[in-house]
């Protein structure tokens, strides 16, 4: 009986120990339905309004620069080149000697080409006298006049042989002063292209100088741009020069910077290019410190127009997927609309946006690729410029 008793009393525990069990399972259960029912939290996003502002139009094109005047420096005379009187790279006045080859040889010429001319000189000084001495013996018909006439015609070859021979001084002069080569222009000299001791001729090239300041820049643009911009223009052509786009040429250099200095256009080419359709345009920049210099790279950049009342967003706030362009507009409610637009010009970091948005609608700045259709969000509204966020 006493058995029978403790038996009982194990099955009652064991049931009450399954009991709870069962009571904390089902608790448990309850408390991760009642977790997964939560509702997310609502992600923040940046917003702004959408920008109306008057804003300029910009073109650009990429140019090449290149020296206001290219002189590739060459000996006129041939010999041995025996002195570099110039530091490459240095700026170089016209007139300045650069290079010397060996005088001797043209020294020589220079004498025998003087003594030549002395002794045409005495031929002449003797046939003049024997002209002066017969003139008055043919009147006085002492002596035949043919005799006169030799010693005449003797006279007018001494005249001819003295001019020749101060013809070949002239040029030998000259040659002795070709010893000395000079610079053309004012400008940068490059790098020798020879070396001391060699025998260069007419045909070498012993080194380029460019004038730098001011520098060329050279770009193609199309004809239709070409055109708009002589429609645009207040100033008359010349048969040189147009007059389109003024005085206010940008240059931007390849490591993104502005250039200080504004250009103007020199000229156009005088046809366009059958096989790009694009006509070259040469312009003019100021280059006070020799910044540019002939090779460089960059782009022109100019206002053509002015565009009233354009809409304005970050590039950040648009994105693009499969050739259509979309942004995140933020409702009343606080959910996000997709909307697709098409953009125009780049203004700085801004898009000007053409289609699918109204003046003062919110906008979401960034993080457009995680927002969907319907999303609620928590706008953050910062400011816009035509500059930046």
């Amino acid at each position: 009986m006493q058995m029978l008793k403790g038996f009982v009393s194990t099955k009652v525990l064991l049931f009450v120990f399954v009991a709870l069990l069962a009571v904390l399972s089902l608790a448990m259960s309850g408390c991760a339905r009642t977790q997964a029912k939560a509702p997310p939290p609502v992600p923040e996003v940046r917003v702004a309004s959408v920008i109306q502002q008057d804003v300029p139009v910009y073109s650009e094109w990429v140019s090449t620069l290149d020296g206001y005047v290219n002189a590739q420096i060459r000996p006129q005379v041939s010999g041995y080149i025996i002195k570099q009187n110039y530091r490459e790279g240095s700026l170089v006045r016209k007139g300045e000697v650069l290079f010397e080859i060996d005088p001797r040889p043209f020294k020589a010429a220079l004498d025998r080409a003087k003594g030549d001319l002395a002794q045409a000189r005495a031929q002449l000084g003797k046939s003049t006298l024997d002209v002066e001495r017969d003139t008055p013996l043919v009147e006085a018909r002492a002596i035949a006049k043919s005799q006169l006439d030799n010693e005449i015609q003797a006279k007018l070859g001494a005249e001819a042989a003295v001019e020749s021979s101060k013809a070949a001084v002239e040029q030998a002069e000259l040659n002795l002063e070709f010893t000395k080569v000079t610079s053309m222009v004012d400008g940068i000299a490059g790098i020798a292209q020879v070396q001391m001791g060699n025998l260069v001729g007419p045909n070498a090239i012993l080194t380029s100088v460019s004038q730098v300041d001011p520098i060329k820049a050279s770009f193609p643009i199309s004809e239709q741009a070409y055109l708009l911009a002589q429609k645009m223009s207040s100033d008359v052509s010349t048969k040189h020069t147009i007059g389109f786009f003024g005085n206010s040429l940008e240059l931007i250099l390849t490591d993104g910077s502005s250039y200080p200095q504004k250009g103007r256009i020199l000229l156009a080419d005088r046809q366009v290019d059958p096989n790009t359709g694009t006509i070259r345009i040469i312009a003019a920049f100021p280059n006070p410190g020799n910044l540019l210099r002939p090779g460089q790279y960059g782009r022109v950049r100019v206002e053509t127009n002015m565009k009233k009342g354009a809409l304005l967003l970050p590039q950040s706030a648009v994105a693009q997927s499969q050739g259509s362009y979309q942004v995140a507009v933020v409702g009343s409610d606080h959910k996000v609309s997709m909307r697709t637009v098409k953009p125009g010009e780049t203004v700085g970091t801004m898009w000007v946006i053409n289609e699918g948005l109204k003046p003062g609608e919110l906008v979401a700045v960034d993080g457009v690729q995680q927002l969907k259709e319907g999303t609620a969000v928590t706008p953050k509204p910062v400011h816009l410029s035509a500059e930046g966020n």
